[in-house]
This record gives structure tokens, C-alpha cells and sequence, in this order.
């Protein structure tokens, strides 16, 4: 797994490159913690090159996708490949984070 980490507008993108997974999730863990405790902070996740997810990188942004939503903030997902969002719609997921087609469009959706 590659991790990508940059601020567009604002806005900190985290791009997962690879399998997110417990042997994985340790470094994307650490910025997420970092970036969703700043007061306010808009957060995306973009997923367009993402392979693989288990129950251990979906606990990682479940935990936070809450600290951002206690810090008054906004984290929203963008650009699955259809494995990857099948495993968000069987564990119901897709209900609890704003998931979007494209960065643009998640991009768009923090301007609203």
C-alpha cells in the first residue's frame, strides 16, 4: 500500500494506492487521527486505487469519520472500484459515509 497526503482548498486528501488492510493500516491510522482532531477539519478519502479493504481499515474510518463529526468536521469518500463498495454496501456502511463517484464531485460537496 502507497498513501498520497495533500491539502487542496482546504480540504486534506489521503489516496490510498494498494490493499488497505491490518498490515496496512498503521500509517493511514496515524494521519487520520492527526488531520480529523483539528477543529472543523474537511477530510477525504479518495479510494479510486484502492484494492482491497478488511474489517481493520473499515474500523480505521469508522473511528474517523466520528472523531471529525465530535470536532465539528466533515469526512467523505470518493472513488471506490466496485469490490471495494460492495464490502461498504454488505456491511452497511454506504449509509454512514458520504461516498462519492469522483474527487470532484466529493470536492464539490464540501463547498455546500
Amino acid at each position: 500500500m502507497d498513501m498520497k497526503t495533500y491539502v487542496t482548498e482546504g480540504i486534506h486528501i489521503l489516496e490510498i494506492n494498494g490493499r488497505f488492510d491490518a498490515s496496512t493500516v498503521q500509517p493511514v491510522a496515524t494521519w487520520l487521527e492527526r488531520t480529523t482532531s483539528t477543529p472543523g477539519a474537511r477530510v477525504l478519502v479518495n479510494l479510486t486505487d484502492t484494492t482491497f479493504v478488511d474489517s481493520t481499515a473499515l474500523a480505521t474510518l469508522v473511528q474517523a469519520l466520528k472523531r471529525c463529526q465530535q470536532m465539528q468536521g466533515d469526512l467523505h469518500l470518493c472513488g471506490m472500484r466496485r469490490p471495494v463498495h460492495m464490502i461498504f454496501e454488505l456491511t452497511r456502511l454506504d449509509k454512514a459515509f458520504n461516498i462519492f463517484s469522483d474527487k470532484e464531485g466529493a470536492l464539490q460537496a464540501f463547498a455546500k
